[in-house]
């Protein structure tokens, strides 16, 4: 995510310099847990889980858990990951419902947090679950604060009571007790009040949220925190903490470019969990907080377990099968290939995707590089196309291509190049598929030895013993094959045999279900 990129970018550079040691002394993990204090510090880390952290790695990395260990550098990166987790709560923590519904969430925090935006953020996401989310306005303080949760739910498709206009008129104690009578009459299970905020901490917005605590009953308080205000996030949270008290954090605008360390700190400092986490303006882009992902990211370890979620909710099962069996029987086009892009499209950002991917903090220029806009344009190429054309593209003469360009905007050279990257593709998605071992341009088949040819092969097969002699030809064909034997792969793991029909039957079967 972009507001822990420099602390990101720091701790893997402090790792990467530690992996070039075989054997780590006192003074290395010294050295690399001083490195670590200054990456957390720089990053708006409070002080004293800066210290807390720092001693509880340091510990670790001496103990004989690293010493003993076959690699020392990797068993300090797991040691900071765990750590790293732990700051940041330790296990995931959901939402509790009320046994009796409709189970009542309060929203508090600052003026500007991003409460309203988050309200029908939330309210998407628990519809989507099958619940019947209702908002209540009741920010009657901020201008206009009541219209934008009304639009804001309209977007959402979630039902609203705001039965008072705002802009300072109307009691909000009185709207909440309301709101929650109104949403058990209506059948509502689940209440989300939206409460007013200010720019600063001060004694009557505390009152007026304690009092709204009070008249409600709520099941969850969750404190909706800015992630880019910096030190000033851990004293705002401890005066909403002491005020009103909070059974939740919500990290918003974590899209954002500042240093954002901070909002590691809320955990910790609070001891209150932090269970979801806003990552955009979209009512899309939030998400459930998993400390350990979040920790693999900020490391550069990945996360590819929301990755498999977020294309699990996007793709189709039943389609994924359907694309597997055409890829098969080599009846996947053009028009199947829209629909794939078309489904890639629901997971969101192809940036956000490929970031979640192991190592892509070494790519980063190329993944700022990355034009979103280029799905859009391929998808204007095909949809120029007519329904025979994208079945069969070999048909695609030079006045079709011609017409194509002009109908899409985009030129002649790019109809061509998206041809024969979708010939390749379907040539590679095809081999696999049937259990084949694919051909990646400039590589070669995917398992073979670097700089094998089956014309080679052919050369070396051919040199056999041509001696007349039964026996003595037989020994010496031995020792070519012998000589001729792998000594081992491309990954230093040894001579592998070649994967058995169960390991591409299950290859097959993975690629089946998307």
């Amino acid at each position: 995510m972009a507001t822990f990129g420099t602390l990101s970018d720091r701790l893997t550079e402090t790792f990467r310099n530690l992996r070039k040691k075989g054997q780590l002394t006192p003074a290395d993990v010294d050295g690399t847990v001083r490195e670590i204090r200054r990456a957390l510090l720089d990053a708006d880390v409070a002080l004293p889980v800066v210290k807390e952290f720092t001693a509880a790695v340091r510990e670790r990395a001496l103990g004989d858990e690293v010493n003993r260990a076959l690699n020392p550098a990797q068993q300090v990166v797991q040691i900071v990951n765990d750590e790293l987790v732990g700051i940041l709560g330790g296990q995931q923590r959901r939402l509790q419902f009320a046994k009796n519904p409709p189970t009542v969430i309060m929203l508090a925090g600052l003026q500007g947090s991003g409460k309203t935006t988050f309200a029908g953020k939330l309210a998407k996401m628990l519809e989507k679950d099958g619940h019947t989310p209702l908002l209540v306005a009741c920010d009657l303080q901020r201008p206009n604060a009541v219209n934008q949760l009304q639009v804001v739910a309209e977007r959402a498709g979630a039902a609203i009571y705001a039965p008072e206009p705002g802009n300072g008129v109307g009691d909000p104690v009185k709207v909440a007790r309301d709101g929650v009578a109104y949403a058990t009459r209506q059948q509502h299970d689940i209440v989300i009040i939206d409460t007013a905020g200010r720019l600063g901490v001060d004694a009557e917005l505390m009152k007026q949220a304690a009092d709204i605590r009070t008249a409600t009953q709520p099941d969850e308080v969750l404190f909706v925190i800015d992630a880019m205000i910096g030190q000033d996030a851990v004293n705002t949270a401890k005066a909403f903490q002491d005020g009103v008290d909070f059974t939740g954090v919500v990290l918003s605008k974590l899209d954002g470019d500042a240093r954002g360390g901070a909002a590691l700190s809320v955990a910790s400092i609070t001891g209150r969990p932090i269970i979801f986490a806003s990552t955009g303006e979209g009512l899309d882009d939030v998400e459930p907080f998993h400390p350990d992902r979040m920790a693999s990211r900020i490391l550069d370890l990945g996360d590819i377990l929301t990755l498999i979620e977020q294309a699990q909710s996007a793709f189709d099962e039943a389609e994924a099968m359907a694309v597997a069996e055409k890829l098969a029987t080599e009846t996947f086009t053009l028009e199947d290939f829209l629909q794939q892009m078309q489904q890639m499209k629901k997971m969101g950002s192809m940036k956000k995707m490929l970031g979640m991917l192991p190592g892509m903090g070494n790519m980063k220029q190329q993944l700022e590089d990355f034009d979103e806009r280029e799905i859009d344009r391929t998808e204007a190429i095909i949809r120029s196309m007519t329904l025979g054309e994208r079945r069969n593209p070999k048909i695609l003469n030079g006045s079709r291509r011609l017409r194509i360009a002009r109908g899409s905007g985009m030129t002649v050279t790019d109809v061509n190049q998206l041809v024969q990257r979708f010939d390749q593709a379907a040539k590679m998605m095809k081999t696999v598929a049937r259990g084949g071992v694919p051909n990646i341009p400039g590589m070669g088949p995917v398992g073979g030895k670097p700089g094998a040819s089956s014309k080679r092969g052919k050369q070396q097969k051919a040199k056999g013993s041509r001696s007349g002699n039964p026996a003595k030809r037989a020994a010496e064909n031995a020792g070519v094959a012998e000589a001729n034997a792998p000594t081992g792969s491309g990954f230093g793991l040894g001579g592998q045999a070649a994967p058995s029909e169960a390991d591409l039957a299950e290859l097959q079967k993975m690629l089946g279900r998307g």
